[in-house]
């Protein structure tokens, strides 16, 4: 990453968007699984492993919670089940905002779900070869452009890229951001694969951080006036401590549960802090300038 390149980034946030940043902490937002733990998929980045850390709806009793993230298993085709348990959603969301989780949807599903639905969030792939080697897929990007194409016919959606999809290889995003740059994008969740315990890519490393700062950066400059999110999946630790100061200094809008060098770099570049507590892809909601850690 040249210097030239993040400084650029930098200008492009400050010339778009106000002098503020979002801190996102989503303790307000329960995460149900239509599926429970069932996956016809093994992901190599994922084998079933995040879906044990959500609540089947069956069993759902969600409390003060003001948002839910709808997720699941998905069948051969890679799609959610969307339209099963719809009855209990429905009763999720009264008085609650939904952000769903779909794969790759058909038409009437979508119209199915569309009453619950506040915001989809849309894994975006831009590449056969990542397609077929990480879900098994026998998909191809332009499978992707279509459902996403036909979500935005009637829903909001929120694509999500993920830097180093590919066991930590990167090869998909910057085609990706091209892609979504042409269709037109409302907002951009980045994510950074995370190797995880139990699957396929489980001895894999993340991307290197200077590697995924250059994808944010292509983001920023691709989509100078598009608010760009980096979301909750990404690597803990030193990781985080080195990445999400970057970002922040690249004209990122929102970071999900930042290291604490991010608070500090967006006080030292001048940013008003504002604190978030649901999924990234809600907006809208009230922030509080205050920060707990």
């Amino acid at each position: 990453m040249k210097d030239e390149r993040l400084a650029a980034a930098w200008q492009t946030r400050v010339r778009h968007f106000p002098m503020e940043i979002e801190f996102d902490y989503p303790l307000d937002t329960a995460l149900i699984s239509l599926t429970g733990r069932a996956c016809a998929l093994d992901c190599a980045h994922c084998g079933r492993h995040y879906l044990q850390h959500m609540t089947p709806i069956w069993e759902a009793k969600i409390g003060q919670a003001t948002s839910c993230l709808i997720s699941g298993g998905c069948d051969a085709e890679g799609r959610v089940p969307v339209t099963e348990h719809l009855a209990q959603v429905a009763a999720l969301r009264d008085g609650r905002r939904l952000n769903w989780h779909v794969g790759l949807i058909t038409e009437e599903d979508v119209q199915a779900i569309a009453p619950f639905v506040d915001v989809i969030s849309f894994d975006f792939v831009g590449d056969d070869d990542t397609i077929r080697e990480v879900y098994g897929l026998h998909k191809t990007v332009a499978d992707y452009v279509a459902c996403y194409q036909l979500l935005r016919r009637y829903v909001p959606v929120t694509p999500h890229v993920t830097i180093g999809l590919r066991g930590g290889e990167l090869g998909h995003e910057v085609r990706a951001l091209e892609i979504l740059a042409d269709l037109g994008v409302d907002s951009l969740v980045l994510l950074v694969f995370v190797p995880t315990r139990g699957t396929r890519y489980a001895d894999r490393r993340p991307p290197d951080v200077a590697a995924a700062l250059d994808v944010i950066v292509e983001a920023r400059l691709r989509l100078p006036d598009v608010p760009l999110w980096l979301g909750c999946m990404r690597p803990h630790g030193h990781y985080r401590q080195k990445l999400d100061p970057l970002a922040v200094r690249a004209g990122v809008n929102k970071i999900v549960s930042p290291a604490r060098q991010a608070v500090d770099m967006a006080e030292e570049l001048g940013l008003t802090v504002m604190c978030g507590r649901e999924c990234c892809a809600l907006v809208g909601q009230p922030v509080s300038p205050e920060i707990s850690y």
